[in-house]
């Protein structure tokens, strides 16, 4: 997703868990964490000592293979957006450090569901037209081609951030542009 894109779906979230929303949104285009490590958090996890904490650390019990934990910074963007959306859990009293941070209608302190997420942003994606495949997992394939971008192209740094054992992996999340690889190989 570009720039715009971000900005613009980031602000088309509405209804009584428009906050939820937007900070799952920005957390996620923000961290590169996949959608069931984001629906993991509880509210301990962001939230220590009365603020939004500087860095966010998903167990490696809710890694995808398990095999370690990854902490990542928190953009400012996610910080205000999650500060937004604890502000209003604590003034409805709904504040507890074991509560989880994505928390769903349904059932006591269980987070919302995958498909319940990608529901959420599908919604918003179609709000604003764009219509080619997205879902869940484009927040993280947006943040590893942002992160590809501002660390010069380097795939190591790159596959770093995005917490990939594999190279391979983090390659098949980058998009490249035909016409960046069509200038390059007429320039040669």
């Amino acid at each position: 997703m570009s720039e715009d894109e971000v900005a613009v779906v980031a602000k088309s979230f509405g209804g009584a868990y428009a906050a939820r929303d937007k900070a799952l949104f920005l957390l996620g285009i923000k961290s590169g964490f996949r959608i069931s490590e984001l629906l993991s958090l509880r509210v301990g996890d962001v939230y220590q000592h009365g603020r939004v904490v500087d860095r966010v650390t998903v167990a490696r019990a809710h890694m995808k293979k398990k095999v370690e934990g990854r902490t990542v910074a928190l953009h400012p963007d996610a910080k205000a957006a999650l500060q937004t959306w604890l502000d209003e859990r604590k003034a409805d009293g709904t504040l507890l450090p074991t509560m989880a941070l994505f928390q769903s209608r349904k059932g006591v302190n269980r987070p919302i569901s995958p498909v319940q997420a990608w529901r959420i942003l599908e919604g918003a994606y179609s709000t604003n037209g764009l219509t080619r495949t997205l879902g869940t997992h484009s927040m993280r394939k947006t943040f590893a081609n942002r992160v590809y971008e501002k660390l010069n192209h380097d795939l190591v740094k790159t596959q770093r951030a995005l917490g990939h054992k594999n190279i391979n992996s983090t390659v098949s999340y980058l998009s490249f542009r035909e016409e960046e690889i069509d200038a390059a190989i007429l320039a040669v």
